[in-house]
This record gives structure tokens, C-alpha cells and sequence, in this order.
């Protein structure tokens, strides 16, 4: 099969928010596959950006900024210069993935850590940088509520640490039988635990949550397959080897080649054993 068309013929329902969608959408359309938008989550400032405020305005007093995500690094700079404030000079960046990274790079900042490989809070606490913390000041910023694994870790290694909850998630107000009346989705991707709760609860018909679990998901985590198996669908999701677009994307085409496409217009995934 041509590169350029080896998912023609699959069509992904992408649930990412719309400020995190275009890279993974342009890299599965770029392989003949049709997209389709479905968030399901939507980025809003934080609740009380005057609490937000004051920390950013102590910013000097940290030796690590940790930046969970590529929305992170957007509302913290967004926040930051609205203050007249500037990342302070001496302060080391930590970012938790390649695109976290490419968006603070973006913004002129150097990153002087992030994982090279799997990137979630636990390959960034393997970092040798992330080991002997005792008595360092970090600040994580972050969107409201989420894990607490990385504070909580180098808390235990003797580090002060702080969140700025930079902005919140929220489910979008729609239903997924909005969807499953409009297009034959034959996989949804999907980049959270909160997310895939967030579209379990948007089928809000018996119809709708039927046809949901019967459909292939492709996720980035082994916690995701987990959440996946309790609510209850019926096909093992595919999780991709690095947690990243293209390591989602290398997984989808990898199972796009190995399974035999039905007459019903959807592919036969693997059941939970």
C-alpha cells in the first residue's frame, strides 16, 4: 500500500480539544484516513486566576518550572505576561513530553528536561535531574485537579512543591448520538482517562453507549486500557508504544494492516481475554 494512503478507507474520531487536535489530525489524514472532530474536553481559564496571579508574581523563587502539557505552557505565559512578568533567567524548565517541550521552545524558552522516549509524569521522575531535589523549590504548572503522582513524589524527595493550576477541563455540552447518526467512526483515539470518562458519559442513550462500547479505541497509556476494561468495552484498546502522536498514530496503522476489514464498515478488534 502507497505511504501516503496506507488508512485510507479507516475513519478516527479525534477527541482531543480543539487547541490540541491539528498535529494528530494532520498526521492520520496524511494516511488516507478520514477525521473527524469530536472533543471531549474543552480548555477554560482557572477558576480564580487572582490566586494564580500571586504565585506567578513569586516565580523568582523556584529553582524547577515542570509543564504538564502543551495548554500548560499557553495559559502560564499567557498569565505571566499579562503581569509584565518573565520566566526568571536561573529558573530550569521541565517539560513532560516532546510536544510540551516543542511549545515552550516556541515560546523562546530552553528545556533543560524532558523525558526522550515514553513521556508521562513517571518517565520525568526517572530523569537523573528529577533525583537529588532535596530542598529545591519547583513549581508545576498544570490544569486544575489531575495526578498527583509527580508532587507527590518529590515531595517524598525532599523538594517544596507548588502548583499553578494554569487553566481547567471541562466536558463540552454534546451528545455522542449527535455523532453516531452523522458518521461511521470505526476507532476514537483518545489521550486521557478524563477523557474517555467524559465520552462514556456524553452517550447518554442506551443506543449511543451500546454502539461507544462496541467501537476500537486507541489510547497512550496502560491506565487508559484499564478505565476502558471497568466501563465496560468490549474490545482491548490499542495503546501506543511511546505516548506520543506518532507513536498513536504508528500503532493505529499497525492494527489498520493486520485486521480484516468487514462489509459493516468497522474493524474487528481484539476482546478483553
Amino acid at each position: 500500500m502507497v505511504e501516503s494512503q496506507q488508512l485510507a478507507g479507516l475513519t478516527v474520531a479525534i477527541t482531543r480539544s480543539a487547541q490540541q487536535s491539528q498535529c494528530l489530525t494532520r498526521k492520520i489524514h496524511e494516511l488516507g484516513a478520514n477525521t473527524v472532530a469530536f472533543p471531549v474536553l474543552e480548555i477554560a481559564p482557572p477558576q480564580d486566576s487572582r490566586r494564580i496571579k500571586e504565585v506567578l508574581k513569586r516565580l523568582g523563587e523556584f529553582d524547577i518550572a515542570v509543564y504538564i502539557s502543551g495548554n500548560a505552557v499557553s495559559w502560564a505565559l499567557h498569565l505571566t505576561r499579562e503581569l509584565g512578568l518573565k520566566i526568571p533567567v536561573k529558573m530550569e524548565v521541565a517539560a513532560v513530553g516532546a510536544r510540551t517541550a516543542d511549545a515552550l521552545e516556541r515560546e523562546g524558552l530552553s528545556v533543560a528536561i524532558c523525558p526522550d522516549g515514553q513521556y508521562n509524569s513517571e518517565a520525568l521522575l526517572a530523569m537523573t535531574q528529577m533525583q537529588q531535589i532535596a530542598g529545591k523549590k519547583i513549581i508545576i504548572f498544570r490544569g486544575e485537579g489531575g495526578r498527583e503522582l509527580l508532587a507527590d513524589t518529590l515531595r517524598q524527595r525532599g523538594a517544596d512543591v507548588e502548583y499553578a493550576e494554569v487553566y481547567r477541563r471541562v466536558k463540552p455540552n454534546a451528545s455522542l448520538s449527535q455523532l453516531q447518526n452523522r458518521e461511521a467512526i470505526d476507532l476514537f483515539t483518545i489521550s486521557s482517562n478524563e477523557s474517555l470518562n467524559n465520552l462514556y458519559e456524553m452517550a447518554s442513550d442506551s443506543d449511543s453507549r451500546g454502539w461507544l462500547l462496541n467501537t476500537q479505541l486507541a489510547v497512550i497509556s496502560q491506565r487508559t486500557v484499564e478505565c476502558a476494561r471497568k466501563l465496560g468495552f468490549k474490545y482491548l484498546p490499542l495503546v501506543a508504544k511511546v505516548a506520543s502522536d506518532e507513536g498513536l498514530v504508528t500503532t493505529i496503522s499497525e492494527w489498520y494492516r493486520s485486521k480484516h476489514y468487514k462489509d459493516r464498515g468497522s474493524f474487528e478488534g481484539y476482546p478483553y481475554e
